[in-house]
């Protein structure tokens, strides 16, 4: 079975409703599609980050709402862990001095120690991760 693992920017193209998601999402049966916790954890400080920044009645009423919603969303996913295994594989990722952020190589030691899929859009980076496999779902093409 193949597990197909949605980076941030696909997580946040399918809670917006994004067309061209939707035959994936309609097609691979939800338990082959999951999102790792770090994904959970982006999601989760931006919108925290909305509740500090909102100063008035409004925007605060609409900060809540838009937290609390985002719990709704995520209840939908099975939550890849990062546990032992891809401590290990982020360890072996950091030791060869890669490029890119601290968040997307926990994604990518998340996916390698699931020997899964990332969905992604973000191919600049994640393509300098040694045997990860990718794909992008949010191409129109």
């Amino acid at each position: 079975m193949t597990l197909y693992v949605l980076d941030s920017d696909h997580l946040s193209l399918h809670q917006r409703g994004y067309e061209p998601l939707k035959p994936y999402l309609l097609t691979i049966p939800p338990d082959q599609i999951g999102i790792t916790i770090i994904s959970v954890e982006e999601l989760i400080r931006g919108r925290l980050a909305q509740v500090r920044r909102a100063v008035q009645p409004e925007e605060r009423v609409k900060a809540y709402y838009w937290l609390t919603r985002t719990f709704e969303f995520l209840k939908g996913f099975q939550v890849l862990t990062y546990d032992a295994t891809a401590e290990i594989h982020f360890q072996s990722l950091l030791s060869q001095k890669l490029r890119i952020g601290m968040q997307d190589l926990k994604i990518a030691a998340t996916v390698l120690s699931q020997n899964a899929i990332l969905v992604t859009r973000n191919r600049k980076d994640f393509e300098k991760v040694p045997q990860l496999k990718m794909v992008d779902w949010a191409s129109e093409e």
